[in-house]
This record gives structure tokens, C-alpha cells and sequence, in this order.
């Protein structure tokens, strides 16, 4: 386990950086629980969860190591109800702090400045405008972030760092379960009654915007049904 060593919100972003290296390296081995447990302690106030609310097994997690956590949520204007339903429930019994991001545009003004369906015709376009760019944004009064990014989601994410460094945000990133198996999610859920979005159970294996989320085929991988039919794997989130 690495020390616990609370740093200011003016500690300069090399230092952040060897300081994700290193805990990188020390946390390899330890627990979602102890990877959180050093993250809020290392960032206090200063560190939240990003969550899509597919389900809330991270934001669980963090509220055990730092109650009333911050949990950000992006609103996209595309998610399924069932997403914004997880939200809700999310904010009513868990002990977090749920806060819900927005682009600048909604849906209609984006349709009136770049045409309707947006997402069909250029979808990186489209998730740089409702997900990366307000994503940036509301990341900026933090030093890090957790995600909910696991190694055996898909090829891409095979070598995620359950502590790494966020280069284009200048942030810590922190996936505490990021060696978890979908059977440890499962039997996390489980065990704690953890909320999940209806969708998994209808056969979404990840749940995205309603219009690029189809469900899974037989022997896909989690992710298969985000872009469907498109070389597009990742929204920009995460790299």
C-alpha cells in the first residue's frame, strides 16, 4: 500500500504525474476499496467519480471510502430513460453527490447548427460536443477522477492502470476496478445491492446513448454493441 499523503490544489501537474506513476505501481495489487481509500485521502475534496450510471458500483465504492463523494454524470440528451432512472436512484439512497454535466447545446440547437443526427453521420463530432468537451469542464475544480474502466471490457482497455495519469486533462485517473472480471461486478453487486441500469438485464452488455447502444449478439464482448457496425470503439472519454 502506498503512503497517503494529502496534496494542495496547487501542486504542480509534474508532481501529480510521478505521483499517479508511483501509485500506479504500489496499488497494482491492492483492493478497489484500498485503491479509493488512497485516492480520497491523497485528493479530498479535490477527487470525484465519473459515473455513466450503467451501473454504480464505483460511486459504492468511493461513498465507503469518502462519504458523500462526488458522482458526475454526464446528460448527453440521448440516454435511455432507464439511465436517467439509475441517476435518480443513484442520488436518492446512496451517499454521494450526484452531479449532472450538460453540454452547451441541447439536442435541438446542436440539430439546428450541425443538422439532425448528428451521431449518424459523424459520431466522434458528436461525442466531442455532448460528452468530451463538458466532461473537461466540469473535471476542472479536480485533481483526479475515477472511472469504472475494467481490463477485460475489450481489447482497448486491456492494459488500463488502476492509477495512471490523464494527460490530455492534466488530472490523476484512478480505476480502482480495473482487474476486476464481470463475475467480480456481478458478485460485488450482490453482495451490497448495488444499483444497476434495467438495461443490463435486456440484454446491453454497456449502455451508452440510446441511438449508438444496441444489444449484444450471442458471444460478443461487453462493448460490442456501442457503434455497432462502425471501426468507432471508444467515445473519447478515455482516450
Amino acid at each position: 500500500m502506498t503512503t497517503i499523503q494529502q496534496v494542495s490544489a496547487d501542486t504542480p501537474a509534474d508532481e501529480l504525474k510521478t505521483l499517479a506513476e508511483r501509485a500506479g505501481r504500489d496499488l497494482e495489487d491492492a483492493s478497489a476499496l484500498e485503491i479509493l481509500t488512497w485516492a480520497a485521502g491523497t485528493f479530498g475534496a479535490r477527487f470525484c467519480v465519473t459515473s455513466s450510471m450503467e451501473d454504480a458500483v464505483v460511486a459504492h465504492l468511493a461513498s465507503r471510502a469518502r462519504p458523500g463523494v462526488d458522482v458526475v454524470f454526464l446528460d448527453t440528451g440521448y440516454h435511455f430513460p432507464e439511465t436517467i432512472g439509475t441517476r435518480d436512484a443513484v442520488e436518492a439512497v446512496m451517499d454521494v453527490n450526484v452531479l449532472t454535466l450538460t453540454p452547451v447545446q441541447s439536442v435541438a440547437e446542436q440539430d439546428a447548427e450541425h443538422g439532425p443526427r448528428l451521431h449518424d453521420r459523424d459520431p466522434d463530432l458528436c461525442c466531442a460536443l455532448r460528452k468530451v468537451k463538458p466532461l473537461e469542464d466540469g473535471l476542472t475544480p479536480y485533481l483526479a477522477w475515477a472511472t469504472g474502466l475494467r481490463r477485460d471490457e475489450s481489447p482497448t482497455r486491456a492494459h488500463t492502470p488502476v492509477v495512471g495519469w490523464d494527460d490530455r486533462r492534466r488530472k490523476v485517473k484512478v480505476s480502482p476496478i480495473a482487474r476486476w472480471t464481470q463475475d467480480d461486478v456481478d458478485a460485488y453487486v450482490a453482495e451490497h445491492g448495488v444499483l444497476t441500469n434495467p438495461l443490463l438485464m435486456d440484454g446491453y452488455g454497456s449502455v451508452g446513448c440510446a441511438p449508438c447502444t444496441r444489444r449484444l449478439l450471442d458471444g460478443e464482448d461487453a462493448r460490442a454493441g456501442r457503434w455497432a457496425g462502425r471501426a468507432k470503439t471508444e467515445c473519447g472519454l478515455h482516450g
